[in-house]
């Protein structure tokens, strides 16, 4: 596979390539203290949302308004404390089966391989680094939850950010979003890309399914389906 008919990977982060245990609720407890000056009380639900609805909902959980500017150092507060709490997240998680080798068999294939993730920028690359996942991946692109609330609004901005980087045009079928929420699936959809499913989260197989994954996957571990549907996709 060259570049020129190379693919568009654009993986999710949480319970696809890794986990960090309890750790992120320890984030956005330290992130709240910090920008509010109260402890965290109730916390919104996380599975497949964007950083920023989960912020958004937090603060008004806790009857706090959601304004721009306390969102924004929301943002910075939750950076620094993915930094601060790195040797915790190695201690309490762990990368998924399969996903560094996933990672790097793609890369040996000439794939652009970036992120769609409900993670801002910092806390995505702290989670990766953690545990030795950055290598094959373009941190640079990709979409962040900083970049909206609607997970096709990621997929397209990231499709957008890498091909005006690579000067390359992925089409629908040469786009791939993984993830392993129902979220991660109608996100990938609605942004006109090929949706894999993996169910390593708290969605079970059936369930992906049930949102219309074009392929679903018990783990990473047996990544030949998920090759040859990327390498059956280069003529689309």
């Amino acid at each position: 596979m060259t570049r020129n008919d190379s693919v568009l990977v654009l993986w999710d982060v949480d319970h696809t390539l890794l986990s960090v245990g309890g750790v992120s609720r320890s984030i956005y407890e330290h992130a709240f203290n910090a920008t509010t000056g109260r402890p965290l009380r109730d916390l919104a639900s996380m599975a497949g949302r964007t950083e920023r609805a989960i912020i958004t909902e937090t603060l008004q959980l806790n009857g706090i308004e959601a304004s721009p500017a306390l969102v924004s150092d929301f943002y910075s507060a939750l950076g620094v404390a993915a930094q601060e709490l790195e040797g915790e997240m190695r201690n309490a998680g762990h990368s998924l089966p399969g996903a560094r080798e996933a990672i790097a068999a793609f890369d040996s294939k000439n794939a652009v391989q970036s992120v769609v993730t409900g993670n801002i920028r910092p806390i995505a690359r702290t989670k990766l680094s953690a545990f030795g996942l950055v290598d094959g991946l373009d941190l640079e692109v990709g979409g962040y939850g900083d970049d909206g609330s609607d997970r096709a609004d990621l997929v397209r901005l990231a499709r957008e950010r890498v091909e005006e980087k690579y000067s390359i045009h992925f089409t629908g079928k040469r786009t791939f979003v993984i993830g392993d929420t129902p979220h991660d699936i109608k996100g990938a959809h609605d942004a006109g890309a090929l949706a894999v499913g993996v169910a390593t989260g708290p969605s079970p197989a059936e369930a992906l399914r049930a949102a219309g994954a074009d392929l679903v996957l018990a783990d990473l571990t047996d990544s030949e389906p998920l090759f040859r549907a990327v390498l059956d996709s280069r003529g689309s």
